[in-house]
């Protein structure tokens, strides 16, 4: 093998270690026979930068290459320290908080109790406008009527109809918000997943019809969710009194808004609640059909039903606000709800304090109501008597004082 000052060998291997060129000479080589470096692939020694697989890098005379096989510094034995105070440290942040649940109807839901007790205000002064109007229309029988008048009875009714229904559907989408977080909560309270989706709920309490049978049919699964949860409470709470051997391993229990739900009464609650809102749902049916007739009689009809319409109206609202509450646990002023428990009673009424007898029984004594001659003794003789008292002849008490000393 020969070096790069072979004439007839235009063809080097440059190593990659040492720098020396290499003529090729049957088949390129891998290796530098002086330093055993990396040799780079063959190319001309006239060749442009742009064909080498290489660049030439000036070092200044007597400089050598480091030695890459010389012995490594050993590291400090003593204990590890800081030659200045560090400027860094560990960040203890806090686990970030669950993204609360999407509440889109966050703003409504708030504000329902307001909302409902403003309906049923409402509804019931739609009631009393319309009991104004069958006033007037029984005043026209034999009178004729002032324009006044019936223009303010005109523009009471259709203002507090208008605003009775404006109020009810923004209750209603309030009401489906609700429905649907309570839902939720409900189903995660238990464990279980909502198997109704918010669209179904949506479209269950609105289309017409159709809502008079899905509300209730909702309400009544949260009852029996409820109801689900509590029994799977009760068999837990056995399981822990039968592990531990004592009765306070088992009082634990679900708390929160959703413990109730279990309640038998929240389930009639349910049942009373739907039912009015389908007879609310028949009557107005019918007061739409009595509107469509031309006949004075059946107009005064229809403003009877329309009365009783607007006034079961309000009876609804006031009984959905009463719902809403007994699932949170409050009654209709929005106390909490105190349930009773009755317990048996295991022996007779004992009382504390002995009743007066009407007569008592005569004592040894011979004395009605008397105490025993030997254990009162004789007062009389012995109490001193006053100087400026009444002297009493021979010594003897007087009988008004002997009953008195003996009582």
């Amino acid at each position: 093998m020969a070096g790069v000052r072979d004439s007839r060998t235009t063809v080097v291997q440059p190593c990659a270690r040492c720098g020396a060129r290499w003529a090729v000479q049957n088949k390129p080589l891998h290796w530098c026979p002086r330093c055993h470096g990396v040799l780079l692939s063959p190319a001309p020694v006239d060749a442009p930068p742009q064909r080498r697989n290489y660049r030439w890098v000036a070092r200044p005379p007597g400089r050598r290459t480091a030695d890459r096989n010389g012995a490594r510094p050993q590291p400090d034995p003593g204990m590890p320290r800081y030659t200045q105070t560090p400027r860094w440290g560990l960040q203890d942040r806090p686990p970030a908080a669950a993204p609360a649940p999407r509440r889109p109807l966050a703003p409504l839901t708030t504000r329902m109790p307001r909302l409902l007790i403003a309906t049923a205000i409402m509804f019931g002064l739609a009631a009393l406008a319309e009991f104004g109007r069958y006033g007037v229309l029984l005043y026209n029988r034999s009178r004729l009527v002032e324009p006044a008048v019936l223009w303010t009875s005109d523009v009471s009714v259709i203002i507090t109809s208008a605003l009775s229904l404006v109020l009810a559907l923004v209750t209603a989408v309030a009401l489906v918000g609700w429905l649907a977080e309570t839902r939720q909560g409900a189903y995660a309270a238990a464990g279980e997943e909502d198997p109704r989706s918010l669209r179904m709920l949506v479209l269950g309490c609105v289309v017409p019809v159709v809502n008079l049978v899905w509300p209730g049919v909702f309400l009544t699964e949260i009852v029996q969710v409820g109801e689900r949860a509590a029994a799977r409470r009760a068999v837990m709470g056995k399981r822990r009194v039968a592990a531990a051997g004592s009765p306070a391993a088992g009082s634990a229990g679900a708390t929160g808004d959703y413990a109730l739900l279990g309640d038998p009464r929240l389930l009639r609650a349910v049942r009373i609640w739907w039912a009015v809102w389908v007879l609310n749902a028949v009557l107005v049916v019918i007061a739409s059909l009595f509107r469509l007739t031309n006949t004075l009689q059946a107009q005064a009809n229809g403003v009877e039903v329309t009365i009783l319409t607007n006034l079961v109206a309000a009876g609804v609202a006031v009984l959905s606000l009463a719902l809403v509450r007994a699932f949170a646990g409050l009654d209709l002023r929005g106390r909490p709800r105190v349930v009773h428990r009755w317990l048996m009673s295991t022996g007779p009424a004992r009382p504390v304090i002995e009743p007066v007898q009407a007569g008592a029984a005569r004592n040894e004594s011979g004395s009605t109501g008397r105490a025993p001659a030997a254990a009162v003794g004789n007062d009389e003789l012995t109490a001193p008597i006053p100087d400026d008292g009444p002297a009493v002849a021979d010594g003897a008490p007087q009988a008004e004082q002997e009953e008195v000393l003996a009582k």
